[in-house]
């Protein structure tokens, strides 16, 4: 009589034990095969799983196994980055003259490869909101082969209905993939499984009807969903969870398309390198307990910045106007939030910071800010940028594991920082002081003496707010 675990942290951790893959002889860790090549005893021996490297790896089936474990999919293959994943996904389901419908909010390495790379060899494609179920139905063609989407979105966390956009897919028989990055499958299940329905089970598939001129049926019929085609992650984020490497995965339940997704890696030669693989099999084990904490200090955060002198807006999951389709679809809230500032304080802002670290990556156990305008999306034309909501005055706050105390003091500090900059700068303009001061210099100790008294009481108050946050 066999025994379940169906907890997700044992599944993270116990992948191999539980499928009945015996591990490595006396040891409790996937060992590492940096080797390139497996030697066989006869040519084309059916016996030995491995044969190369670029094709196949133990190391990265000890991940792939795991990452299958963890979020219940039958499917799961590893590539060296995020986007070599999404790109061999592309490669694979689209041919010259075939079209995309592309969420218009998504990291910006996924814009640049549909517009500049496959563009050249024939692909198509319409960037479109996809919180707007009915913009996504008007923006398919008879040529459509893939729906893309990403919620949250990167970089405004902007939620769309996964159910809406899923059965839009059913619909026209498109692909559907969603870019999972943010929360992966722990917070967010867009895999259907035996178990249940996708997106958080928290709706039965077959309670779910088509609404709306997207729909093609009637009212009547309901559109089973099963959850996405393919999930996309970008395990240089959450998964591995550490800034130790880059990587990424497809996770899908349909096996026709993984075979076809395995054989197209193979001739890119993009598949993830074993010590990079054994990184992220080790940041794996620990995910479910560390996005427990990004997610309880993420959304104190968003509440404690909401509100501050100098902060216009906070973007967050489960603030605004889709906050109930969030708290519906996803577990929790995941440990990236955003928020707006006046342009003209953010670079001094981002400058103040002594926790928080000015770079381009997210879900890492540092607390990591980034100016998405300049970094991530600075490719993108300033004008499109600005439709979708990505300004000159966005940052985005990828929330560790430090105190959530003492990063809102960091937080609160850098900001009156950055108002007494300001302040200095624009009497400068004014000529309220001294015309041999530079109007570009950073305040004088004295300058910022009348702000210290607060950002003192701001340390205060924080360590007492988030006492009971997590």
């Amino acid at each position: 009589m066999s025994t379940q675990f169906p907890g997700a942290a044992t599944r993270a951790l116990h992948s191999a034990s539980l499928s009945g893959q015996p591990l490595e002889p006396h040891s409790i860790l996937a060992p590492i095969h940096q080797t390139a090549t497996f030697v066989q005893t006869r040519p084309n021996d059916p016996a030995v799983p491995h044969t190369y490297s670029r094709c196949s790896n133990p190391t990265v089936s000890a991940l792939e196994a795991r990452l299958e474990s963890a979020f219940e999919a039958r499917h799961a293959l590893a590539f060296k980055t995020g986007l070599a994943a999404i790109s061999t996904l592309f490669f694979t389901a689209l041919r010259s003259g075939d079209h995309v419908v592309c969420g218009a909010v998504v990291y910006g390495g996924t814009v640049r490869l549909l517009r500049e790379l496959l563009g050249d060899f024939g692909v198509q494609v319409s960037f479109v909101d996809a919180t707007d179920a009915q913009a996504v139905q008007a923006a398919v063609r008879p040529n459509s082969r893939l729906l893309f989407v990403e919620t949250p979105a990167n970089p405004t966390l902007a939620i769309a209905d996964l159910g809406e956009l899923e059965r839009i897919a059913r619909t026209h028989e498109l692909l559907f993939a969603v870019d999972n990055t943010f929360l992966t499958g722990h917070l967010q299940p867009v895999l259907g499984t035996e178990a249940g329905a996708p997106y958080a089970g928290e709706r039965q598939a077959e309670d779910v009807q088509p609404s709306g001129p997207g729909t093609a049926r009637g009212a009547s019929d309901a559109v089973l969903l099963r959850g996405a085609d393919v999930e996309v992650l970008s395990t240089t984020k959450y998964v591995e969870g550490h800034n130790s490497t880059t990587g990424g995965a497809l996770l899908t339940q349909d096996s026709e398309l993984a075979e076809r997704l395995f054989r197209r890696r193979a001739t890119l030669g993009n598949i993830q390198a074993p010590f990079d693989a054994w990184l992220t099999l080790r940041g794996l084990g620990t995910l479910p307990i560390r996005l427990e904490r990004h997610s309880a200090s993420a959304l104190f955060l968003a509440e404690q910045l909401t509100g501050l002198p100098g902060v216009r807006s906070v973007h967050h999951p489960f603030h605004g106007a889709r906050a109930s389709l969030a708290t519906r679809q996803q577990r929790a809230g995941g440990g990236v939030l955003a928020f707006e500032l006046e342009p003209e304080r953010v670079a001094t802002f981002l400058g103040a910071t002594k926790l928080c670290t000015l770079a381009e990556n997210l879900g890492a156990a540092e607390t990591l800010l980034t100016h998405p305008a300049t970094m991530t999306h600075g490719q993108i034309p300033e004008d499109e940028r600005a439709a979708l909501g990505i300004g000159p005055g966005l940052v985005r706050l990828s929330v560790g594991l430090e105190e959530p105390s003492d990063l809102l003091a960091d937080l609160r500090s850098a900001l009156e920082h950055a108002e007494a900059t300001v302040r200095v700068q624009r009497e400068a303009a004014s000529g309220s002081l001294e015309s041999s001061t530079p109007l570009d210099r950073t305040p004088s100790e004295s300058d910022l003496a009348e702000a210290e008294p607060r950002v003192t009481r701001a340390r205060l108050e924080s360590q007492n707010k988030a006492g009971g946050a997590l």
